[in-house]
């Protein structure tokens, strides 16, 4: 019978990564989810942006049926949910109390006259306040 030696190799021969590798490895992956974080995160701000477009003009249609209905335009928006007092002709309610918030929880600003048209309606977006940019910036019903 034979005997086959068995060397066992030295841990100064095994290849492995070192303290830097494993450093540089940890960054790239952080950099990997940072951009993946931001990319998801943004898009449910322009989702939102595009839900509020969606939503003005859907809210004025509303208000256009409440027009052909009673005659005349709403004082305000609550008046498509509740029939306020002395209006005839009144066949709602044209909307739901959550359909007169924009997606980020804001009320929809009406006004009757309008500039330049019958009644304007805005979202203020993500802000809540008057102007902005990006998402902040105010929809308006046109």
């Amino acid at each position: 019978m034979q005997r086959r030696l068995i060397r066992f190799t030295s841990p100064r021969r095994q290849a492995g990564m070192s303290l830097l590798e494993i450093i540089i490895v940890i960054v790239l992956i952080g950099a990997v989810l940072t951009l993946v974080g931001s990319r998801v995160l943004g898009g449910a701000d322009r989702g939102k942006a595009n839900i509020a477009k969606s939503q003005v003009q859907t809210v004025a249609g509303k208000v256009e049926n409440y027009q052909l209905d009673t005659g005349k335009l709403p004082a305000k928006l609550d008046d498509l949910v509740t029939q306020p007092g002395g209006t005839s002709g009144w066949l709602g309610p044209y909307a739901k109390p959550a359909e007169l918030n924009d997606p980020w929880g804001h009320p929809l600003e009406y006004r009757a006259p309008g500039e330049g048209q019958p009644f304007d309606l805005i979202s203020l977006g993500k802000d809540g306040k008057v102007g902005g940019s990006s998402y902040d910036a105010d929809i308006k019903y046109e």
